[in-house]
């Protein structure tokens, strides 16, 4: 059986991102494992109306393949699912690809210093390293709504679009009102009968300023990409003055929800409508929301929000507290995914053969969020705690990328049979992170996805992006076990 150098896992923006830069520093010898059919990961299983991202185009793309000819300040998911196509062409990566690929195992071979996925047709892929890039959106989750199994009319979520499924003209309810939701109800709302919007929670919501990039721009960007990496430093910058807001409760973040306030004032006249429309939660707290669509198409006559509690599901439609059932044709779920806090999606065995899901039982946790104790040779992309609230994602994966190439290209030029962080240093780093995480708006009482049950935060990271990229420009070798394959202990 073949040895690679490093085998990853997952083919969207993490995978790709992982081997382009492992090509860019010499090593060619990587296969990438994608269990679907074609690249792209979230955005190409987000196909629902409206997807967009709430980040700007310019940062919401990689500093060392930047794309000139974006259309909008804010493109949509096809356009993004175009750029990461293009990306695979332009690095000579489709060869590197092992399309419908499922993995369902991975596991450490001490003797060997190797890890081997077992995949769903039966292959076996082994390497020297390996990088999980498997997003944390990469699994829909339908909520364990009482009654699910008997509605009898048709069902669609979010990142399953169904769109053999014609909705005009039916009735429609949408369940959820976060990031998702707030994108397809606008689009729904005229060409379905009717749209009823079940709101479990109000978030904030600030204005997208969406505009269509202007012909001399795109010109510009494609004549000088140094003018083009300062408009993007710009970006950065505006976003990265929001932590201030957003990651930390300070005067800033009662000036964001005074922005916010204002942006509803603004667009719903109503006055008890806005009421049901305000969040009791300081902003930041949970995912803030990006629109300017969405507020007016709450407004239409076609449309309507429910903000009473759902008993359950029924043949008909969807049941509430008030005791009405509101019957509809089809249930659109905007309600997240099965986000890795305290388990993994397949299993990962490491040191001794013990499982990653054990050590993560109470809460997942890593070293800068990239290695995990008992995992030699095991990288991470969006690891435990390197979750942003303000800032583009990657900006943070960046920095995990180059981190897991300079490891992986120190463990192939010393030989080395493992790299593995200490017990000792990942708890101290924890330790710290959680510390941090107490201060900050995630942790200050409201609900959201980025806790587990019991309160721990395992998905944020408690800073600034030039915080989190300063704590991963430099590998420390002090915090690992360094074995040459002659079993030498390395000392640096």
């Amino acid at each position: 059986m073949t040895t690679h150098a490093t085998l990853i896992v997952g083919a969207g923006f993490a995978g790709l991102g992982t081997a382009i830069r492992l090509r860019q520093a010499g090593i060619e010898d990587f296969v990438i494992l994608e269990r679907a059919g074609e690249v792209g990961g979230t955005w190409r299983d987000n196909t629902y109306p409206g997807a967009a991202c709430d980040i700007p185009s310019l940062l919401y793309s990689f500093s060392f393949a930047q794309n000139p000819d974006w259309s909008r300040t804010y493109s949509g998911g096809a356009e993004i699912l175009g750029y990461i196509r293009a990306m695979v062409e332009r690095f000579g990566l489709r060869d590197r690809i092992r399309l419908r690929t499922e993995v369902t195992g991975l596991a450490f071979d001490e003797a060997a210093g190797t890890w081997t996925a077992t995949t769903a047709g039966g292959g076996e892929f082994t390497a020297r390293t390996a990088v999980m890039a498997a997003g944390p959106l990469a699994n829909a989750s339908l909520p364990d709504i009482r009654g699910r199994d008997s509605y009898t009319g048709h069902m669609i979520h979010s990142a399953r679009w169904d769109h053999g499924h014609d909705l005009t003209g039916k009735r429609v309810a949408v369940i959820g009102t976060g990031a998702s939701a707030v994108q397809i109800v606008p689009e729904l709302v005229g060409r379905a009968a009717s749209v009823k919007v079940f709101q479990r929670t109000p978030g904030w919501v600030l204005p997208r300023l969406d505009r269509r990039t202007p012909a001399w721009s795109r010109a510009l960007f494609r004549r000088s990409p140094a003018a083009q990496t300062a408009a993007r430093q710009a970006w950065f910058w505006g976003h990265e003055s929001m932590a201030l807001g957003l990651v930390w409760d300070t005067v800033f973040t009662t000036a964001v929800a005074k922005a916010a306030r204002l942006h509803l004032r603004r667009q719903v006249r109503d006055p008890w409508l806005r009421r049901q429309l305000t969040p009791h939660f300081r902003p930041g707290c949970k995912r803030m929301l990006m629109t300017s669509d969405y507020y007016p198409a709450l407004q239409r006559d076609d449309c309507k929000l429910i903000t009473w509690p759902i008993v359950s599901l029924s043949p008909a439609g969807v049941r509430t507290a008030d005791g009405i059932e509101h019957e509809v044709d089809c249930i659109v779920f905007a309600t997240g995914f099965d986000v890795g806090k305290t388990g993994t999606p397949f299993p990962i065995r490491g040191v001794g053969g013990r499982p990653l899901a054990e050590q993560w039982a109470r809460g997942a946790q890593a070293y800068k969020s990239v290695n995990v104790a008992g995992h030699p040779n095991l990288f991470f992309t969006f690891g435990p705690n390197s979750g942003p609230g303000h800032n583009s994602a990657l900006v943070y994966m960046e920095s995990q990328i180059d981190y897991a190439v300079r490891a992986i290209r120190l463990i192939l030029d010393r030989d080395l049979l493992a790299l593995e962080v200490t017990r000792a240093a990942q708890e101290r780093f924890n330790r710290r992170i959680q510390r941090r995480l107490a201060r900050t708006t995630w942790n200050s009482g409201c609900t959201s996805w980025y806790l587990t049950d019991d309160g721990h935060n395992a998905t944020m990271y408690p800073g600034f992006a030039t915080q989190y990229a300063r704590q991963l420009a430099r590998l420390d070798l002090a915090d690992y076990r360094v074995i040459s394959r002659q079993t030498e202990e390395v000392t640096t």
